[in-house]
C-alpha cells in the first residue's frame, strides 16, 4: 500500500450528519489558509441513495479573490458510522497544479491527529479547481467533484451577535436580520457519494429510530 506524507491536524469541524454550522475566524496558526475550516455541510443529494459533503475552507474572501488551495494542506471528511466518534473511512481532497484530487471513502491505517493518503489504489477522482463564477464539475462512477471559489452560503448577522453577547440587545437577533458574509468567499470542497460507500449507520441516540452517522472534517498541513 502506498501512502503519500504524513499529514498533522492543522484545523478540525465537526457536526452530526444534515446539519451545518459555520467558523470563521480560527486560530491563528491558520485562520487567513486553507487549514481555516469555515463551514461543513452534509446533505441528502438529489438522489435521495446519495450524500453531499461541502468543506469550506478559507472564509471572507474579497469578490475577484483567486481560488488558490494551499497544496501542502490536506482537507479530509471523517465518517464515523458505528457511534464510537473515531473515524472508520475518510475521503480526502488534496491540490496539485489546479487540479483537485479526491481518495477514498476508505478506512484510514491510522485514526486521530495524523493521516497519509493511499494514493496507490485509493484514487477516487478529480476535477479542476473553479476560479470566477463558471462552475467546473466532473463525474466518475457516479460519483460528483467541484472545487474552487464560490459566494459564502452561511447567514449570520455577526454585529448584533456581538450586541446581544455584551448585553446591549436585549430583544434578541432581528428579523431577518443583516447577512455580515453577504458578497464574501469562501473555497469549496465538494464531493457526491452514493450511501452505499459510505459504510454502516447507527440508530440516532435520541432513540428516533432515526440512522445517521457522525462526520467532521480536518484541515491538516503536511510535514
Amino acid at each position: 500500500m502506498k501512502k503519500t506524507n504524513l499529514f498533522i491536524l492543522g484545523g478540525l469541524f465537526s457536526l452530526g450528519v444534515v446539519l451545518m454550522a459555520a467558523d470563521h475566524i480560527d486560530a491563528p496558526a491558520v485562520v487567513g489558509s486553507t487549514a481555516d475550516i469555515t463551514d461543513l455541510y452534509a446533505f441528502e443529494g438529489a438522489n435521495p441513495d446519495n450524500t453531499v459533503f461541502v468543506a469550506n475552507v478559507q472564509g471572507l474572501l474579497a469578490p475577484g479573490s483567486s481560488a488558490t488551495f494551499d497544496e501542502n494542506v490536506l482537507v479530509e471528511i471523517n465518517i464515523d458510522n458505528d457511534g464510537d466518534l473515531v473515524e472508520d473511512l475518510v475521503i480526502q481532497a488534496i491540490p496539485r497544479d489546479g487540479i483537485m484530487y479526491f481518495f477514498g471513502p476508505y478506512q484510514p491505517s491510522q485514526t486521530g491527529l495524523n493521516s497519509t493518503i493511499d494514493d496507490d489504489t485509493q484514487y477516487l477522482g478529480q476535477v479542476a479547481i473553479s476560479s470566477g463564477s463558471n462552475a467546473i464539475t466532473s463525474e466518475t462512477n457516479g460519483i460528483s467533484y467541484f472545487a474552487g471559489l464560490r459566494e459564502d452560503p452561511f447567514f449570520f448577522d455577526s454585529n448584533q451577535f456581538n450586541a446581544i453577547i455584551g448585553g446591549m440587545a436585549s430583544g434578541g437577533f432581528n428579523n431577518p436580520g443583516n447577512d455580515d458574509f453577504d458578497g464574501t468567499n469562501v473555497l469549496s470542497i465538494v464531493v457526491e457519494v452514493p450511501n452505499s460507500l459510505l459504510g454502516g449507520t447507527f440508530s440516532h441516540p435520541a432513540g428516533t429510530g432515526v440512522e445517521v452517522f457522525n462526520t467532521w472534517a480536518e484541515a491538516k498541513r503536511k510535514q
